[in-house]
């Protein structure tokens, strides 16, 4: 099944993603857990949790992603920050367990001048704290654009976190392709050689889902900045390419391009009528 879908406002619940989503034209989505500038989260709703359970499981809908706020940062140099991203994550993964059986992204963080690999270590080091062996929700690390001093640019970063895990069972990746172009990996004209470089660095099998998104910049340009399906540096050629590939094609695809819900609407359209 071809699993498309975009970032949602939680701000009237789950079950209102739910019917969002199929308004659109969707069969996932992702949501924030809270404000993603930090703060407090909206208490759960057990009712509005089971009557989304029910709608999901008549409508198709599935593979929900959740994303951690902005500001989390793991690997910073201010131990009340790290204690913020701690605290976040435990609280974060408690609440998704109301949703079993999906998955929670997060930025892997900034090292901020400590070093790549004292950030690394850092990060493994919170996560440590708040993944459990029995938790049904898988927490993904998001591939980086490598801007600044943030960890997450190189696939080699990425599975020296997981590798310091003790539940890394419970842990994956999600590929993020505006992210990946901007950090260096030409996913415009070597598709096959970035999933080969992947593969052999991370493991194909870690990786969960996919943020579909087009870049504004060059390839190497390490600046993170998301355009609209066929409207920037990569393209929809390149795009359509990703959706149907042997290796990606049953993924979850998550769209965060600059759309209001109309825009989120053609672009699944589109990617519907591109999909082999």
């Amino acid at each position: 099944m071809f699993r498309i879908g975009c970032h949602l406002s939680t701000a009237k619940g789950f079950l209102a993603m739910g019917r969002t989503a199929e308004s659109i034209g969707a069969n996932t989505f992702q949501f924030f857990t809270r404000n993603p500038r930090g703060g407090a989260a909206k208490d759960i709703d057990p009712r509005d949790v089971a009557d989304f359970l029910e709608f999901c499981d008549r409508k198709g809908i599935g593979r929900i992603l959740a994303h951690a706020p902005y500001t989390l940062n793991p690997c910073s140099d201010k131990p009340r920050v790290r204690e913020f991203a701690r605290e976040t994550l435990a609280d974060d993964l408690l609440r998704m367990a109301h949703v079993p059986g999906n998955a929670y992204n997060m930025h892997p963080g900034s090292h901020v001048g400590q070093g790549a690999k004292e950030g690394m270590r850092l990060i493994a080091e919170v996560l440590n704290e708040v993944m459990s062996k029995d938790m049904e929700t898988t927490l993904l690390l998001e591939t980086m654009a490598g801007k600044g001093s943030e960890i997450g640019g190189k696939f080699e970063e990425i599975i020296e976190i997981i590798d310091m895990l003790d539940h890394k069972d419970n842990a994956g990746v999600c590929l993020d392709t505006c992210h990946v172009h901007d950090a260096g990996y030409d996913v415009v004209n070597d598709l096959d050689g970035v999933l080969d470089e992947f593969d052999s660095v991370v493991g194909l099998g870690r990786l969960k889902a996919i943020h579909l998104n087009d870049s504004m910049n060059p390839v190497g340009a390490a600046k993170d900045r998301h355009a609209r399906i066929g409207e920037g540096r990569i393209g929809l050629k390149p795009i359509c390419a990703v959706i149907n590939n042997p290796r990606l094609r049953d993924l979850p695809f998550y769209l965060e391009t600059p759309n209001e819900l109309p825009g989120y609407a053609k672009e699944i359209e589109t990617l519907k009528g591109c999909r082999s």
